[in-house]
């Protein structure tokens, strides 16, 4: 989120407005402020390549502590603002964080997390005080450093972090090339010609700034010049009210904003003024046709959709004609290889499901876990997956039918099932545990648990809920369970390994595919 020039040539264009209050913060502030944390970070002894964080909601400091990081040639981790201590404790030691930057709002969390974090040195709280040993008031901090660049300025960049099949999250590490901040990675590039940012874009930021797509899309509006809205949380009403009272150029949005938006009143949808939206892009869950035939009758032929991982593996992409022509599509391949392979990594035909792997378009690992970077990839080590599966057309559109790991994805955020069946499994009157996604009207999917009581143990309604408070006591709110069954035996081969599908599938019916 390099602002450098743009404080020059634009000092007084607002960088960015926060949606609720209307604060208005110019290039030229923005580019004080960064600067002003990137002279601490070194101050307290971050160099190129080391690593900090940040946990907070939506706020006024979010983008000037990316953007020092960008400036600083630091990695800089966004983390998920819901985590529970534990969770925030893991992502903090695992990235080898330096320096912690938070809220208020998060403050106990983040104190209870840094309790096992030796390595942080240095927190940071935003709105706050500092007025005990764990934290230090940011404002304070950073108000006796200069406003001017630091001497040594580089490209610094995010590592963001995706959920695992073994519960524990991944951070996602690219390599970092020695660039100045004002040469940014060639991905953005691609994205301002695919999307056609430009410098007087007003873009709206409706979704949590810790996710890859909205991160992504706020730094390529600053690296343009453009004026970014910032929702601290996203109302569908409020949403359409904001496109008109800024002249909304641009936005990125999930299916699920899509359905509350269909669903207000007619008169509500029908009174603001949609006109100066060119480009609404949709992304991070599959988007029900019918929800996107609406949208597109609505909005018009402004709709682009796209399909990716935080991994960077490949990318494809479709706007509303291909949609149309080729209804379910999330695109052709724009980069990377594409195959799509069968349990003996062989190539499926045409219109035959497989999973989907590709020959990386950017090289990347997993922090520190040089294991599960070798799982993702194939045996040569040349293609990479995520684990989805699905099919090609004859005209090189891909299909997604279903997730071989059996990720849910709610609302938009990715939710691996492993982490909470290990829990539930901990928990004295649980014998087997199995979690998966089911369908859901509004965020595509939820997670729902079937449980297998202990001998003895009365399954209803009282065990549902002592569960899912028990799983709500340990884990953030969008892994818990929203209900839960009971089963007297969990299907389970010979090897032990879990049969899941046998469980899943009689909750999606006659669905063509296990994916909303």
């Amino acid at each position: 989120m390099y602002a450098g020039q743009h404080a020059i040539d634009h000092p007084d264009r607002p960088a960015f407005i926060m949606a609720a209050t209307g604060e208005r913060v110019t290039y030229a502030e923005l580019e004080a402020r960064t600067n002003r944390l990137a002279h601490l970070l070194r101050a307290h002894g971050l160099k190129r390549l080391d690593h900090f964080a940040m946990f907070m909601e939506n706020n006024n400091r979010y983008l000037e502590v990316c953007g020092a990081g960008e400036r600083s040639g630091l990695y800089y981790t966004c983390v998920n603002s819901y985590l529970k201590a534990d969770e925030l404790a893991y992502i903090l030691n695992n990235s080898e964080s330096k320096v912690l930057i938070t809220s208020a709002s998060r403050r106990e969390v983040a104190a209870e997390a840094l309790k096992q974090c030796p390595n942080v040195t240095l927190a940071l709280i935003v709105d706050g005080t500092g007025d005990d040993d764990t934290f230090t008031d940011y404002a304070s901090a950073v108000a006796g450093h200069p406003a001017t660049p630091i001497a040594d300025e580089r490209l610094g960049t995010p590592m963001l972090y995706s959920s695992g099949t073994t519960g524990r999250p991944k951070g996602i590490v690219r390599p970092l090339p020695d660039n100045p901040p004002s040469q940014p990675l060639p991905l953005f590039h691609f994205l301002n010609k695919l999307w056609h940012y430009r410098a007087d874009m007003i873009y709206l930021s409706p979704a949590p700034m810790y996710h890859s797509a909205p991160q992504a899309a706020v730094s390529l509006t600053i690296r343009n010049g453009g004026t970014v809205i910032i929702m601290e949380h996203f109302d569908p009403e409020q949403y359409l009210a904001l496109i008109e009272k800024y002249r909304v150029t641009h936005s990125q949005l999930v299916p699920t904003m899509f359905s509350r938006m269909l669903k207000l009143p007619e008169a509500v949808r029908t009174k603001h003024d949609l006109s100066s939206l060119e480009i609404a892009v949709h992304a991070a869950a599959p988007c029900p046709a019918q929800v996107k035939e609406q949208m597109i009758a609505w909005w018009g032929p402004i709709i682009h959709e796209y399909y990716g991982a935080t991994e960077g593996l490949g990318f494809t992409a479709c706007d509303s004609a291909e949609w149309l022509a080729h209804r379910g599509s999330v695109g052709r391949v724009l980069l990377g290889e594409l195959h799509i392979l069968d349990e003996q990594m062989q190539p499926c035909p045409k219109g035959t499901a497989g999973e989907i792997w590709f020959r990386t378009a950017t090289p990347f690992e997993y922090f520190n876990d040089s294991e599960r970077t070798a799982q993702s990839r194939s045996a040569d080590g040349a293609m990479s997956t995520v684990g989805d599966v699905g099919y090609v057309d004859d005209d090189g559109f891909l299909y997604l039918t279903d997730r071989s790991t059996f990720m849910i994805i709610s609302g938009g955020v990715n939710i691996y099932p492993q982490e909470c069946e290990n829990l539930l499994i901990t928990h004295p009157k649980v014998a087997d545990a199995a979690v998966f996604g089911v369908p859901n009207e509004d965020l595509g999917e939820e997670v729902k648990a079937v449980v297998q009581p202990v001998e003895g143990v009365q399954a209803g309604p009282a065990l549902a809920a002592e569960l899912i408070a028990f799983c709500g006591e340990h884990l953030s709110r969008q892994k818990v369970p929203r209900s839960i069954d009971f089963s007297d035996q969990l299907p389970r081969l010979p090897t032990g390994k879990l049969y899941k599908k046998v469980l899943r599938d009689p909750y999606w019916g006659d669905r063509k595919t296990r994916i909303v």
